[in-house]
């Protein structure tokens, strides 16, 4: 039996390639929607100074923090691979008792102010703190305010995003393929690296992106766990905020900077959520 309300609101309101109207009443806050998300960086970039660009990204205090932010953001891509995939494996797997109550922790930095997550750092790794206070005891290892503070930090904001990224794609697409290898009479490792990760690759690669947009573009906890010390801590967000104090063409370059490596991560993930498909 036809449903009298699809032939009302469906196909006679779409043409054959999908295309559906948009109400003035909804074509309105729409509109200000999207004026309200692209205005304000639209006007940075048209303030941007673009015929001191070059001189100014290649300025100490802009170069230094970029080349910090490029190579922190993917040492810390590189660790979340390597912690986050079996991770999120593991959750993507039969279920568990445990699966719920990791899963919530590894997702709360998702939603913790990102200062309180850098204030969590430092009040477990800092010299005060009992775990950071055996480190430099025993190993002389101090890690507040430091390169290494900058990748534990973006690490932390950072990993959930791979995780969440993949998990998804381990509990739906995995399963009876794996079964299948493991049938056949195939290693766990051979099903893992030639089944699994072939099955999961587009998760994986957005998963990447993700990641490493969220580490270059940190502040809060990265500010709170490791300072701003220019060379070592101070990375381009971080520079940002200092250059807004005294030199706002810098600063206005330094965040143009900032949305394009965005608008590359957008780039490489338009398959994935550009189309709207």
């Amino acid at each position: 039996m036809t449903n009298p309300i699809l032939e009302i609101t469906g196909p006679s309101q779409r043409g054959r390639d999908g295309f559906r109207p948009l109400p003035i009443w909804l074509a309105i806050p729409s509109l200000v929607a999207v004026v309200f998300l692209v205005l304000p960086i639209a006007t940075l970039v048209l303030r941007t100074p673009w015929p001191k660009f070059l001189q100014i990204l290649t300025s100490p205090a802009v170069y230094e923090a970029l080349k910090l932010s490029l190579w922190t953001a993917t040492l810390t891509t590189l660790i979340a691979i390597a912690l986050g995939v079996p991770l999120a494996w593991w959750l993507g797997g039969a279920d568990s008792r445990w699966h719920s109550p990791v899963r919530l922790l590894v997702t709360v930095p998702l939603v913790l102010p990102p200062v309180v997550g850098g204030a969590a750092l430092l009040f477990t790794l800092g010299r005060n703190a009992p775990l950071g206070q055996f480190l430099f005891d025993t190993f002389g290892v101090s890690l507040p305010f430091s390169t290494t503070a900058v990748v534990l930090s973006q690490l932390f904001v950072g990993l959930p995003f791979l995780v969440i990224s993949l998990e998804g794609a381990f509990r739906t697409s995995t399963g009876q393929l794996e079964e299948a290898a493991y049938t056949l009479g195939a290693s766990p490792w051979t099903v893992f690296s030639r089944v699994t990760i072939p099955v999961i690759r587009p998760a994986l690669l957005g998963g990447i992106a993700l990641c490493w947009a969220r580490a270059i573009g940190e502040f809060g906890a990265t500010m709170t766990f490791a300072g701003s010390i220019r060379g070592s801590t101070q990375t381009l967000p971080v520079a940002i905020n200092e250059l807004m104090g005294f030199d706002l063409e810098a600063a206005m370059t330094a965040s143009t900077i900032m949305i394009l490596l965005a608008l590359g991560v957008l780039f490489l993930l338009r398959g994935r959520w550009l189309s709207g498909r």
